[in-house]
């Protein structure tokens, strides 16, 4: 039976669509509570919120293994995963919710390119090509002065730049969950990202402006940030388990879509014709690069 008409396949893309939409929600609030809180405490207040819901997951599954077997890979997961939220949290608040999204949905291509290497899944030349048009899309989005001219307003080199890393190292993180599936329980995957980042943002959000946020705010952060952001991550956890890796991520930049809408309908972002073109171009190329 292909993967197509396997029923855990459509199961594990039903996952993957809900992951797009908790997420989607997840940056809203993000970037509410950016408006006056520094990225990295609402970095560490997602990981303690989600560590809490994870460790009672695991303990209402029953399951035995609470750190897994595989602590290497788990960490190495829990540490890129860590990398990945803080670069796109910091994106969040600096750029247009909707071109955050998009760049940081470059990371189905780099899915596609480190399974090649990791999981020694095939890269043809499709893919390769649907990478190019993918980072042809980031540059259209961001508008550098040296490609545009400076009569056309671009993003910050530097907050595109951090979004990108972040979209690298949600990838790392991806593989190393599809290489994790046959050996690690999916709630004992998510338990190790909020572990791994709760212990990194500690020293990090100290060192910051920090604020006490307004009862608005926790309600943001505890809901909204750290509930939709652990339902997203079982989510996509479990769609990880059964769909491949690379065509598993094209079913997330749905998220896209749902970060336009948001944009415009909470913050009043408009779009122009290069954000669109660019946007569409990432699609594209990432659908292209994982159509295996």
């Amino acid at each position: 039976m292909s993967e197509s008409s396997d029923g855990s396949s459509l199961s594990g893309i039903a996952y993957l669509v809900g992951a797009a939409f908790f997420w989607s929600v997840m940056s809203v609030c993000v970037k509410l509570a950016g408006e006056r809180l520094p990225s990295q405490q609402i970095v560490w207040v997602r990981a303690v919120v989600t560590l809490i819901y994870s460790y009672l997951l695991i303990r209402w599954s029953g399951i035995d293994q609470v750190f897994g077997r595989n602590k290497k890979l788990l960490w190495l997961r829990g540490l890129f995963g860590f990398a990945a939220l803080t670069c796109f949290f910091y994106a969040l608040t600096k750029l247009p919710l909707a071109d955050a999204t998009v760049i940081h949905y470059t990371n189905p291509v780099f899915v596609a390119i480190i399974a090649a290497v990791a999981l020694n899944e095939s890269l043809s030349a499709m893919e390769i090509g649907g990478a190019a048009a993918s980072l042809i899309g980031v540059v259209m989005i961001a508008k550098p002065s040296f490609v545009f001219g400076s009569g056309v307003a671009g993003l910050a080199p530097l907050y595109v730049g951090v979004a990108l890393l972040g979209a690298i190292c949600a990838a790392t993180a991806y593989v190393i969950v599809r290489r994790l599936r046959t050996s690690e329980h999916p709630l004992v995957i998510v338990f190790y990202f909020p572990l791994v980042a709760t212990i990194g943002s500690a020293p990090t959000a100290a060192f910051t402006d920090l604020q006490w946020p307004s009862p608005w705010e926790w309600l943001i952060l505890i809901v909204g940030v750290g509930g939709c952001a652990q339902i997203a991550q079982v989510c996509i956890t479990k769609g990880l388990h059964a769909v491949k890796a690379g065509r598993a991520m094209t079913v997330t930049y749905l998220q896209i879509v749902f970060a336009a809408v948001w944009g415009l309908l909470v913050f009043g972002e408009s779009i122009d014709g290069w954000s669109v073109a660019g946007g569409l171009l990432v699609i594209s190329g990432t659908f292209a690069a994982n159509r295996h």
